[in-house]
């Protein structure tokens, strides 16, 4: 597995593993406001400053968006779950920045426990999420002095 900057052409792949991600782990987002992020993601995502990270063919398996040391959003294809994109990701990640912070919906127990068990701490709450949307998130810092 690599790690790359997004181009404009993985657009397409991009968003496809968002939707397959978010099928596959956000069973409680209501069916309006999966619409209307999806359609956010839609006018966002394909344009964004990723890193992604990709197999020996270049294709891409999962991504995250960084923002100094916040880590604002990690998908992996589910079909990939399991196999150390994720960790690879959050690995380079903290080679750039080792007090890397991160929210995750409460809700999506399965993020939760990455995070908590490559290390990350909970450091808050907030009801809402980032739009004010009915979901609350965990605030996450990864606990520098130990590695994963």
């Amino acid at each position: 597995m690599n790690i790359r900057k997004s181009h404009r052409e993985d657009g397409d792949r991009v968003l496809e593993i968002w939707r397959n991600a978010v099928l596959a782990t956000h069973d409680f987002l209501s069916q309006k406001d999966y619409a209307e992020i999806a359609s956010e993601v839609r006018d966002f995502l394909p344009a964004a400053p990723l890193l992604l990270a990709v197999d020996e063919n270049d294709w891409p398996l999962g991504f995250m968006l960084l923002d100094d040391s916040h880590m604002e959003a990690l998908f992996v294809d589910p079909a990939h779950h399991g196999k150390g994109v994720g960790r690879g990701l959050v690995e380079y990640a903290l080679s750039l920045s080792p007090f890397l912070t991160t929210d995750v919906n409460e809700q999506n127990e399965q993020a939760s426990a990455f995070y908590l068990h490559l290390g990350f701490i909970k450091t808050g709450r907030s009801e809402l999420d980032g739009q004010g949307r009915p979901y609350p998130l965990l605030h996450l810092q990864c606990r520098p002095q130990r590695s994963i």
